[in-house]
């Protein structure tokens, strides 16, 4: 079983910072591109940011380019997600979960999701 921990979420201002962090176990999470994806209330979940499994390449969702980065430490089996100039509509709880591919067609979870965490911008 691959076990999925988010961690880091929290109230912050608008323009301010959070770092997510995503722990895993259970696999060879190496191997494993990984991405990060959120559900604002009443909306469904959707991607946020990818990154291949050695951490050369990354990819985001337009509303979050040049705002958030994603990062991996595969020694730490953890992945990151530094959030800066936070508004509002990232208001969300934030998940994390490995990738099938890095294609538009591919960015499926593998495994049951955990229990994220919340982030939330006051305006």
């Amino acid at each position: 079983q691959v076990q999925l921990v988010e961690s880091g979420g929290g109230l912050v201002q608008a323009g301010g910072s959070l770092r997510l962090s995503c722990a895993t176990s259970g696999r060879t999470f190496s191997s494993y591109p990984m991405g990060w994806f959120r559900q604002a209330p009443g909306k469904e979940r959707e991607f946020v940011a990818a990154i291949k499994w050695s951490g050369l390449d990354s990819y985001y969702a337009d509303s979050v380019k040049g705002r958030f980065t994603i990062s991996r430490d595969n020694a730490k089996n953890t992945v990151y997600l530094q959030m800066n100039s936070l508004k509002p509509e990232d208001t969300a709880v934030y998940y994390c979960n490995a990738l099938y591919g890095l294609s538009s067609s591919n960015l499926r979870p593998r495994f049951d999701w955990g229990q994220g965490t919340q982030v939330t911008v006051s305006s």
